[in-house]
């Protein structure tokens, strides 16, 4: 039996992994905590651990680990940026990720948000709970007709174009390696970054984080922006450069942000602060403005993407214990 202990357990992923696991040789210890130096003793005993996008699998924290016998780390997320895969690879640590769980459940949260958010449904779901009927203030505009900006065309990022193209919008593209034969087909153009600022309504965010991508949306580039433009962002929180965000709504130039990731999340996001204070500012003085929407990072939470990021990191640790190959494209070390 092969033991395995997992960081920043929440009940839908002790369920998934349990579920996936099930008739394995996989003995699951299950913390609440996130991974880090300190915290890395709770994987005594255990030759693998599984993480999540809020730990910090960093060299002091990969150092205790392969102290203690730990000899994989498997990631269920697709992000790698989090871990020191240099340490991990001098400590001879094999790492693991889920590079697609379910691309369709993070483009549609991407589009419930632009919808949401548009069309101002949860402003009008609370008024009409509160016995107000009034429909001052919640004007949208049609998507039918207007230009959207894609940038990223992974998997996730075509599959918004698509649904975007559903709804009778142009759409422009700028990802470093287009793909101009998928372009083609679906009918998608691509572009230039200060294009797809200066002439989209909605800009939607599909891009990993890089350093070249780190705050790829800052001042210079908010100030290019349509008046009125819609910008979603549903891929890595650092892409936007936050302080720069809040000038340009306090301007009044943005229409609105609808934002499932955040640059500095780590701590907020996932947990239940009801009844805490709010320590960022940054993030508190977002949740003031009335055409921003927030979700805590749960565009990949559907039944399809859970199983699928089980299923995958269940394979990958029952093939290490075995000494059989990781399934393709998951292996990062």
């Amino acid at each position: 039996m092969i033991h395995a202990t997992v960081f920043d357990t929440k009940p839908y992923d002790r369920e998934a992994l349990e579920g996936a696991s099930a008739g394995s040789d996989i003995g699951w210890r299950f913390m609440d905590c996130r991974l880090t130096a300190e915290t890395a003793h709770a994987a005594q005993g255990s030759q693998a651990v599984c993480t999540f996008v809020n730990d910090r699998p960093d060299r002091p924290c990969l150092e205790a680990l392969a102290k203690l016998g730990v000899k994989h780390i498997a990631l269920r997320s697709a992000g790698f940026n989090s871990i020191d895969l240099a340490a991990a690879k001098e400590l001879g640590l094999a790492v693991t990720r889920v590079p697609a769980y379910s691309p369709y459940a993070v483009a549609e949260h991407a589009v419930a948000l632009l919808l949401a958010l548009n069309r101002k449904i949860p402003r009008a779901n609370n008024r009409v709970h509160d016995l107000n009927f009034s429909l001052n203030g919640l004007v949208g505009f049609d998507l039918h007709g207007k230009t959207a900006g894609i940038v990223g065309t992974g998997k996730i990022g075509r599959i918004t174009a698509g649904i975007l193209r559903g709804f009778g919008m142009r759409v422009l593209a700028f990802d470093p390696f287009p793909a101009p034969g998928w372009a083609d087909e679906h009918g998608v153009e691509y572009s230039d970054l200060r294009t797809i600022a200066r002439e989209c309504e909605v800009i939607s965010l599909h891009t990993p984080l890089t350093p070249e991508t780190h705050h790829i949306v800052r001042a210079e580039t908010l100030a290019l922006l349509k008046p009125g433009a819609i910008l979603i962002n549903v891929s890595r929180g650092a892409l936007i450069e936050t302080k720069a965000l809040i000038e340009a709504l306090k301007s009044g130039r943005l229409g609105g942000v609808a934002l499932d990731v955040y640059e500095e999340e780590e701590g907020v996001f996932f947990e239940d602060l009801s009844g805490q204070i709010l320590q960022d500012d940054d993030l508190a003085r977002l949740l003031t403005f009335p055409n921003v929407l927030i979700t805590a990072h749960q565009a990949f939470l559907t039944h399809e993407a859970l199983g699928e990021i089980a299923r995958v990191t269940v394979t990958n640790i029952d093939a290490f214990a075995n000494g059989r190959p990781f399934l393709p494209e998951t292996a990062l070390t």
